[in-house]
C-alpha cells in the first residue's frame, strides 16, 4: 500500500493519477473534505481507501497499521494558505502532524517523501540554495515549513530508512480550483482572460516594473516526478530544491496564457497593501544539489505546459475516473 495525505488536494491528486497510471490502486487517500470544493479531485483517482487526516493521524499514534504493507508515505497534506496568520494553528497542522508521521515510518523503515516550500527562503536576498544561509520565513506558512526542515535535518543523519523533503517552487497545473486565491497565477489568469479578456498583473514595486516579479514556475508533472523519481531509484536522503532553475516574469506567464486561450491583453494594478513585506518579488531554484543526487527527469519548457495546462481546462479540467483523460 502507499499513504497519500493531501491525496484531494493539487499536488497529492498528481500523485495519485500518476501512480494509477503506473497500476497502482492499493493507495490510502488521506485528507480534509471539510472544504466542500476538493472531494471533485478524488472522483476521478483509483484508490483502496480514504480517511479523514485525524482519523488517520489517531491510527499511527496507535500504531494500528503493520508497517510491513507500506511501501511509501508522500506527505503532501498541509494548510498551504500564505495569508493565515493563526501561528498555533499552522504549527499544530503542518508542523506538528508532519513529526508524528515522521517518526511513524521511521519506526517502521517506511520511505518518506514530504513537501516542503520554496518560501522558506524567504525575500531570497541569501539565493535559493539549500541550507540555513538562504533560508528564511515571511508568514507563518513558511515559519512552519522552515521549521520542520530544521527537525528533519537533525532526525537525518540517524536515520535508517529514506526521508526526502522537496521545496517546491511555484507550482501550477491540473486539479487546483478548490485552492482558489492560492491556486497558481496561471489558473488566476486563465480564468480572468476567460471571463474578461483581460490578464491583472501587479504594478512594480521594490526596483521591479510593472509585471516584472520573477518566479521559478514549474508544471506539477513535473513535481510527481520528481518525487516518485527519489522512491523508485531510491535517491539519497536530503532536502532539495523543486524548481526548473529558471524564472520567468509574469508578464511572460500572462503571455503565456493569453496565447494558449488566443485572445487577451494585460492590465496592471496597484500591489496590495497587505501583501508588503511579505511577498517574494523573486524565486529562482538553484538545482545542483537536485542534479548531484542523480535527477535527470528534466521540466516542461513553460509555454508547453500553461497550453498543455489550458487545454486541460477548456476540456473540464478534472481527471477522469473510466479512462484516465481529461473529461
Amino acid at each position: 500500500m502507499i499513504i497519500v495525505t493531501g491525496g484531494a488536494g493539487f499536488i497529492g491528486s498528481n500523485i495519485v493519477k500518476t501512480l494509477n497510471e503506473k497500476g497502482r490502486h492499493d493507495i490510502l487517500v488521506v485528507d480534509d473534505l471539510q472544504g466542500g470544493e476538493n472531494y471533485k479531485n478524488l472522483k476521478g483517482l483509483h484508490f483502496l481507501d480514504y480517511r479523514h487526516k485525524d482519523d488517520f493521524l489517531d491510527s499511527i499514534e496507535n500504531d494500528d497499521f503493520d508497517g510491513s504493507d507500506i511501501d511509501a508515505v508522500f506527505h503532501e497534506g498541509a494548510c498551504s494558505d500564505t495569508m493565515e496568520y493563526d501561528v498555533n494553528y499552522m504549527m499544530k497542522v503542518n508542523y506538528e502532524y508532519s513529526k508524528h508521521l515522521l517518526h511513524f515510518c521511521l519506526q517502521h523503515r517506511i520511505p518518506f517523501l514530504y513537501a516542503s516550500s520554496a518560501s522558506t527562503y524567504g525575500g531570497g536576498k541569501n539565493g535559493f540554495t539549500e541550507g540555513d544561509k538562504c533560508e528564511d520565513a515571511l508568514n507563518p506558512y513558511a515559519f512552519s515549513k522552515l521549521l520542520f526542515d530544521r527537525y528533519v535535518r537533525q532526525i537525518m543523519p540517524d536515520a535508517s530508512s529514506q526521508i526526502v523533503g522537496l521545496k517546491y517552487f511555484n507550482v501550477y497545473g491540473p486539479q487546483e480550483h478548490h485552492k482558489g486565491k492560492m491556486a497558481s497565477i496561471f489558473y488566476q489568469l486563465y480564468k480572468q482572460v476567460k471571463n474578461t479578456g483581460v490578464a491583472k498583473l501587479f504594478k512594480g514595486i521594490d526596483g521591479y516594473g510593472d509585471g516584472e516579479q520573477r518566479r521559478d514556475f514549474v508544471y506539477v508533472k513535473d513535481v510527481v516526478k520528481v518525487n516518485l523519481w527519489f522512491w523508485e531509484n531510491k535517491g539519497k536522503n536530503g532536502i532539495y530544491n523543486c524548481g526548473t532553475g529558471k524564472a520567468h516574469t509574469y508578464n511572460e506567464a500572462a503571455q503565456a496564457v493569453i496565447d494558449a486561450v488566443g485572445a487577451g491583453k494585460i492590465e496592471y494594478i496597484d500591489f496590495p497593501e497587505v501583501l508588503r513585506g511579505k511577498y517574494q518579488n523573486y524565486t529562482e531554484s538553484d538545482p545542483a544539489n537536485l542534479l548531484a543526487a542523480g535527477y535527470d527527469g528534466g521540466f516542461y519548457d513553460m509555454k508547453d505546459a500553461v497550453k498543455e495546462y489550458c487545454d486541460f481546462l477548456d476540456k473540464g479540467g478534472y481527471f477522469n475516473y473510466e479512462t484516465g483523460d481529461i473529461s
